[in-house]
């Protein structure tokens, strides 16, 4: 079968190869993939970027979404033709003190799609049944395989952070998780919402208010710090989320956040923040980190999306076939897409 691989850690060692198709274990499924989202990761991978480990060659993707083809010897729960989206978490080991808790996401051995373990930029994906999830009828794939970007939003705002109904969160970076952000902050009753972003983050600007930025703020252009302090009586945002992951983005978040607020930091950066963290001390807030996602928390991002709760279509602005993943991926490392789904 047709896959895209990475095959070396140099800039642009990304290509379409024939590989094997996955042969299901016993407690597995063969999925036969229909859409699956680009991520801003992806083009790290693509341009090698990356500040975490690679097992190369590995066929990229991790946010998609199919149908059940085969299931293995010992598979019950489900069924040939069941419509099915997967969490990311290929491999864990089950047994450390992350497993057990139910924190899976944090397991050391932890092995993920799409980096750790071969993903879907294929026609077929082997998925054990411990990361599989029902469709809703009324959720269609491109939306399921949004799910990913939706989780790692909904953990961050919804579960390590805390929104409170009347206050106002501000949202740096204006990508795919920053959107679904601002939307879990909407959906926490927060107000007003801040979108913070650059010249290149135009048109997504546009998508923010339609997701549900109350105010939006072009960092290179306007006073931030003097915007939001105006509307939050001179205060600043209870919560910020960094969905950029670079320095200045930090800087900024210090310096609208109010006292005693709080910084969740989804975004990666490869670069050390060469900043002071002194602000944080000053004003006594609560930085923490936020990675992936739980088996609870897709459950509730589906019901979010069936109930239309989360708004899916103005996510998804592009759609391109398996052959032309390079104009997928450039599309949306020049930032003209919200969204690209590919679809093997």
């Amino acid at each position: 079968m047709k896959a895209l691989v990475k095959y070396g850690m140099k800039p642009g060692e990304v290509e379409l190869r024939e590989v094997e198709k996955p042969a299901a274990g016993p407690d597995d499924v063969i999925m036969r993939v229909k859409s699956v989202g680009v991520c801003g990761s992806d083009i790290e991978f693509w341009q090698n970027r990356i500040t975490f480990p690679v097992n190369i060659p590995v066929t990229l993707g991790h946010e998609f979404a199919g149908i059940v083809e085969e299931v293995g010897e010992n598979v019950t729960e489900y069924q040939v033709g069941d419509r099915v989206v997967s969490e990311t978490a290929a491999y864990i080991c089950g047994t450390c003190e992350m497993c057990r808790k139910g924190m899976y996401n944090l397991c050391a051995k932890r092995l993920g799609y799409g980096n750790g373990t071969n993903g879907a930029f294929a026609k077929y994906c082997k998925c054990p049944t411990r990361v599989l999830h029902r469709l809703p009828e009324n959720v269609s794939f491109d939306q399921a395989s949004m799910t990913e970007p939706a989780c790692v939003a909904y953990n961050a705002v919804l579960v390590k952070s805390h929104p409170m109904a009347g206050e106002a969160v501000a949202v740096i970076g204006p990508g795919p998780i920053g959107l679904f952000a601002i939307q879990m902050a909407r959906i926490a009753g927060a107000y007003p919402i801040f979108a913070l972003g650059t010249d290149v983050d135009e048109a997504r600007m546009e998508t923010a208010k339609e997701v549900g930025a109350n105010i939006t703020i072009n960092v290179m252009k306007e006073d931030y710090n003097a915007i939001i302090k105006k509307y939050t009586n001179g205060n600043g945002a209870a919560l910020v989320i960094d969905a950029a992951g670079n320095t200045p983005a930090v800087k900024t978040a210090m310096e609208i956040v109010k006292p005693g607020g709080q910084i969740t930091k989804i975004a990666w950066g490869a670069k050390p923040l060469g900043i002071s963290l002194d602000p944080i001390i000053q004003k006594a807030v609560t930085l923490q980190g936020s990675f992936s996602h739980t088996w609870s928390t897709w459950e509730a991002v589906l019901q979010l999306i069936s109930a239309g709760t989360l708004r899916m279509e103005p996510m998804i602005s592009h759609s391109f076939d398996l052959d032309d993943w390079l104009e997928a991926f450039e599309t949306v490392d020049r930032k003209i897409a919200v969204k690209a789904v590919i679809h093997p």
